[in-house]
């Protein structure tokens, strides 16, 4: 047994090592941490016997035999997909050297798969707790094991090192998809049998696809409905409650792999034929923002879309998401600064008329007296769906395609269908408004909105 005296003479890291060890015992027994994994054939990881706590349902847990190469979860939101591959791949460390941790993007990789609530540092046991080091983007084992943390917008990255094993979370929603699942395939030759676990809201790319069709890979599909025991009411109240009845709670609650639905503005086919992984050289660059409405569930749309010297129109980012009035204009100029946009598009109506002032001061704060990039100002005169269509017709022409993925903007498009729902969703109304000014370039400014300039900056 080591006394106190011969851990006084350690290394000052291995005391801290040490004692971040013993910290995370103490608060797994205050927590009363429950075992996983049990060993009834059949669970619904509800408390029975010899487990007093909630623990691994039978489609949590790894499959067995060695006829499998990925073991693809294809669950709804909150089915406990993030504790599931946490609990994997902290056990795949106890016999193989090096893994690869790989999320949507770094801070995903980081926040949700090492530090979150489900991720690793909280599932691992203390005694096998690893040491997270995020300037070397890493985790170590106390074996020496090794997990290097990834990004799927830095497929690069990925080039040159080896893994014995990978875990790849929301695969659906990685923007550079091809090129990072290629990089990481190309990586997994170290051991005799390399393994993925990929853990996923499902949706119709090809990757998927592909996975599903092939004999080593062992699916498991899994709905919302099978952990909403363990759910808040917020959640059911915020995800459930939205999605359920809809084609889309299809695949964000049951986890069907949707294809293309009859009616539906944009066609996925479509989508994925025009898909480009870099846009050319580009001649205009606009910023399209459709703010929140008064529900409580509405997002701010925020996209950016340019058009390129070959005539067509590239969606380049999405950064939309549900935000007060003055993070979604801090948001907005973010987006303008990191795709050098020409002009910010913004829609203006129904009682949205504090818009402009909201962004002019929001600039004011980034920027100080520089002046702003030009404002222009949309006020709808039509109704979403006419306004709508002549987009739709450029994406059946292949005049307007996706650098990268953008899922839930191509969720919308795929599944809103205008003549069920009068009310189109945010992300689709302010890739609407950038797709339209990119337009209005070739059509003598025809008119679809009533556009206001506010006349500041650099021409647009």
């Amino acid at each position: 047994m080591t006394t106190r005296a011969e851990i006084a003479r350690w290394p000052v890291q291995a005391q801290q090592e040490l004692l971040t060890r013993l910290e995370a015992a103490l608060q797994d027994k205050q927590r009363g941490k429950v075992p996983w994994l049990c060993d009834r054939p059949v669970c619904d990881g509800l408390p029975h016997s010899g487990r007093q706590g909630t623990h691994a349902r039978t489609s949590q847990r790894p499959p067995g035999g060695d006829s499998w190469d990925t073991w693809l979860l294809l669950a709804g939101r909150g089915f406990g997909k993030t504790r599931t591959g946490a609990e994997w791949v902290w056990r795949m460390a106890k016999q193989y050297e090096r893994g690869a941790l790989i999320g949507p993007t770094a801070a995903d990789t980081r926040d949700i798969l090492v530090e979150g609530e489900s991720g690793i540092l909280a599932c691992a046991p203390a005694r096998f707790r690893p040491l997270y080091e995020p300037s070397k983007r890493r985790v170590t084992y106390p074996n020496g094991a090794i997990q290097t943390l990834y990004s799927a917008d830095e497929p690069d990255r990925l080039r040159g090192p080896q893994h014995h094993y990978a875990w790849m979370d929301e695969l659906a929603a990685w923007r550079r998809l091809k090129a990072t699942w290629d990089m990481a395939q190309l990586g997994m030759r170290l051991g005799d049998h390399p393994r993925t676990c990929i853990t996923t809201t499902p949706r119709p790319l090809p990757v998927i696809k592909e996975l599903l069709k092939d004999p080593a890979t062992n699916v498991v599909r899994g709905s919302t409905y099978d952990n909403l025991h363990n759910l808040a009411p917020t959640f059911r109240r915020a995800v459930v409650s939205k999605y359920e009845g809809t084609t889309l709670g299809r695949q964000e609650l049951d986890a069907e792999v949707l294809d293309d639905m009859p009616g539906a503005l944009v066609a996925r086919s479509i989508i994925e034929a025009g898909r480009v992984d870099e846009a050319p050289g580009l001649e205009l660059i606009v910023v399209g923002m459709d703010p929140a409405g008064t529900g409580a569930g509405d997002e701010t749309g925020l996209i950016a879309a340019g058009r390129g010297t070959d005539g067509v129109d590239y969606v380049l980012r999405d950064v939309s998401k549900k935000m007060s009035p003055r993070e979604a204009a801090r948001r907005a100029w973010g987006l303008v600064d990191d795709v050098s946009a020409d002009a910010l598009v913004y829609e203006d109506n129904l009682g949205k008329q504090w818009v402009e002032q909201v962004l002019k001061d929001a600039w004011k704060e980034l920027h100080g007296s520089t002046p702003h990039p030009p404002l222009r100002r949309v006020t709808a005169t039509v109704g979403k769906k006419l306004r709508a269509q002549p987009v739709a017709m450029r994406y059946e022409q292949q005049r307007v395609r996706h650098v990268g993925v953008h899922g839930e903007l191509e969720d919308q498009l795929a599944t809103w269908i205008p003549e069920e729902d009068s009310a189109s969703p945010d992300r689709i109304d302010a890739m609407v408004h950038a797709v339209t000014h990119l337009m209005k370039r070739d059509r003598a400014r025809m008119v679809l909105a009533s556009p206001h300039a506010v006349p500041q900056g650099r021409p647009a």
